[in-house]
């Protein structure tokens, strides 16, 4: 490997023996299942394929070509550091602050609920005006007097929302306190930022770090029931020797199939891994070139450097379907563990 990459940096084939990893509570066994290291092949949960699109990618290089020419002005909201990073070296998740985060709940529950509301409600409606005595018209429209907030209510939280996030972006579209985790492929670390640091953060604003190596970590699927009686999945990222957890939900988000997390589980394993080259999604394809090992890989397999950039709707709604279809069939609970060879499991 280059120098580019620290000697801690992540391949399956160095990983070190450990020690015997902690031994988990009964609760967190009952709920949790651990996922295999290693044997990953190339695939990608929808989520992350479709973060960034084709013609998402073209509109913000025009943007940047128009700023850098004087033909428009950089947004304030765009000159903010949201501390959060996604290319050739880490991952580093980081929140939108709390009312930033309100503002586009607002905006987004409000249009879900509404176009539920609005899909579902009319069927109420129509039976039942029929289910009373009175006349069918009568009965219809004294039902929709009282329940039309039903659907008011989520319409108007729709366009308050919309109005504020779209009109006020440089207003509304603000950084949280600081980044919450990192993955960082250069050196094969993880970091968890802690904003408690024994009171050191309330007092000074220095942020604690917790950082060790990415081997270190187990993926696990957690499961539980909604309000419905459903179960739906969740994946976490637990470090084998301390209380510390990372949420993977920015990555995969909670699903009633185990699929996406399996996918996502790997992705975060090669993205990691510095003998392969860098996931291939649009996120990631202007920073391809600064990654010594995906320079080489696409070098020798003559990857086109705009493979995203220059893809047209109809090719990419073809590419988001056979991901789709392929995640959905994804299944790796046969697949044997990697990391049995280093460390004893207590679980």
């Amino acid at each position: 490997m280059t120098a580019h990459y620290s000697p801690s940096a992540y391949q399956p084939a160095r990983i070190p023996d450990q020690p015997a990893a902690t031994k988990r509570s009964w609760l967190f066994r009952f709920g949790n299942s651990r996922l295999p290291w290693g044997h990953t092949e190339d695939i990608v949960p929808l989520s992350m394929l479709r973060q960034s699109t084709p013609a998402g990618l073209r509109t913000h290089e025009k943007y940047k070509q128009d700023v850098a020419a004087g033909l428009r002005q950089e947004e304030k909201f765009a000159q903010r550091d949201y501390h959060h990073i996604n290319d050739h070296e880490r991952i580093r998740y980081a929140p939108f602050s709390k009312s930033t985060t309100f503002w586009f709940y607002l905006l987004g529950g409000g249009r879900f609920v509404f176009w539920v509301m609005a899909i579902f409600l009319p069927l109420t409606w129509l039976v039942g005006a029929a289910a009373l005595d009175d006349e069918y018209l009568t009965n219809l429209l004294a039902i929709i007097k009282e329940t039309a907030w039903t659907f008011l209510v989520p319409l108007a939280c729709w366009a308050i929302g919309s109005l504020v996030v779209n009109k006020f972006t440089n207003w509304v579209v603000r950084p949280s306190k600081g980044p919450l985790w990192e993955f960082n492929r250069r050196t094969g670390m993880v970091t968890i930022f802690d904003y408690d640091n024994m009171g050191e953060y309330k007092r000074s604003g220095t942020i604690g770090e917790f950082t060790y190596p990415f081997h270190e970590f187990d993926a696990y699927i957690s499961s539980g029931p909604d309000r419905q009686g459903l179960i739906w999945y969740q994946l976490h990222l637990v470090h084998r020797y301390h209380d510390l957890a990372i949420d993977l939900s920015p990555i995969v988000p909670k699903d009633s199939s185990m699929s996406p997390h399996f996918a996502a589980w790997d992705f975060v394993q090669n993205y990691m891994d510095i003998g392969r080259p860098l996931p291939d999604i649009p996120l990631f394809e202007k920073h391809r070139t600064n990654d010594p090992t995906t320079a080489a890989h696409d070098r020798r397999t003559g990857r086109p450097e705009r493979y995203w950039r220059d893809m047209d709707d109809k090719t990419w709604e073809a590419q988001l379907k056979q991901n789709l279809a392929r995640v959905n069939a994804y299944d790796i609970t046969g697949r044997l563990n990697l990391m049995d060879r280093h460390v004893r499991y207590a679980d």
